[in-house]
């Protein structure tokens, strides 16, 4: 474990032991929603069902999908719910980070406008295809891709998703040409890898991991610095000769702007308690997740970072939105 992730650690364990005692004052009188940009199954729906299942404000957390636009239909709604304390988004690094990147004030709301409450987890990609692909490895994938240009297809979370940027800047990096096919959410973009529809993917690792695990999907590589416990067979990138090519994805939960300090300060506590449950936290570990659960304020100076992060890449791999 780095030092920066464990003073991050360390700085969020203060803060949810804190949390309580400085966020009295206010509980609903209703049911709270927390919204899902993508469908049933994939990361930003376990996140978020896992933090309503737990939440202890008094009334009922329901998690409610609404794809569509990588992320954007739910975070225009986030955008034109009051600040009252009854509608919050668990979404994922496209949501906050790399939609703004790619597209700017056209996707209709601004993910930095939000109000903070925790970066809930992170997990690295990776790189993965169907059994039936002669690759066994990343050398093998490339010069694979490469004696095929243009005939296959890689499987997405949709449009400016981190698996996309993750891929598009693959192809940059090794003159490989491969068909990009967008859907609503990874475990949709994960099913027709299963089918055989698409021939790869650089899905989250709780996405894909039962299904590699089982064999019914093929992992080459990890986007990580640093072999994933839960994938120890899996080498990372740079082990294969892909220096720097590390990609982070990761879910968070937001509040419209404006969201007033103790309602964000309430529901951030009980959010990171969630998170941080002792069969919750096993649960997700095991799947993949890196839980985190920040204070507002890291999550705040993080995710500045990641859409000054992702701004240079689409810029520099000149990626346009379609």
């Amino acid at each position: 474990m780095t030092i920066a992730r464990r003073s991050l650690l360390g700085a969020s364990a203060a803060l949810l032991a804190a949390g309580p005692a400085r966020a009295q004052g206010w509980s609903p009188t209703r049911p709270v929603t927390i919204l899902v940009p993508f469908v049933a199954g994939g990361p930003s729906d376990i996140i978020a069902r896992v933090i309503a299942a737990r939440m202890q404000l008094g009334q009922t957390v329901v998690a409610e999908n609404r794809p569509g636009a990588n992320g954007a239909v739910a975070g225009q709604l986030l955008t034109r719910a009051q600040p009252d304390g009854y509608t919050f988004l668990v979404g994922s690094i496209g949501v906050f980070a790399i939609n703004k990147a790619l597209r700017g004030a056209a996707i209709g709301y601004d993910p930095e406008a939000f109000t903070p409450i925790t970066l809930a987890v992170t997990t690295p990609n990776v790189l993965t295809v169907n059994p039936s692909s002669p690759a066994k490895n990343l050398a093998e994938f490339v010069a694979w891709l490469k004696a095929n240009p243009g005939k296959f297809g890689y499987s997405t979370s949709g449009v400016g998703a981190s698996d996309h940027l993750t891929m598009e800047l693959f192809k940059q990096r090794t003159g490989t040409d491969i068909a990009h096919i967008p859907y609503q959410g990874g475990a949709a973009a994960a099913t027709d890898l299963l089918a055989g529809n698409v021939h790869a993917t650089f899905q989250n690792m709780p996405t894909i991991h039962a299904h590699v695990m089982a064999g019914r999907m093929r992992a080459l590589a990890v986007t990580a610095p640093e072999r994933h416990p839960q994938m120890p067979d899996v080498p990372t990138m740079a082990e294969q000769g892909m220096a720097d090519f590390n990609v982070t994805s990761w879910q968070a939960m937001m509040g419209p702007a404006n969201l007033p300090a103790p309602i964000r300060d309430r529901v951030a506590g009980e959010a990171r308690k969630a998170l941080m449950d002792a069969e919750a936290k096993d649960r997700l570990t095991k799947m993949g997740f890196d839980v985190v659960a920040t204070s507002p304020e890291e999550f705040r100076r993080f995710q500045a970072e990641e859409v000054a992060r992702w701004t240079a890449v689409v810029k520099a791999a000149k990626i346009e939105a379609t």
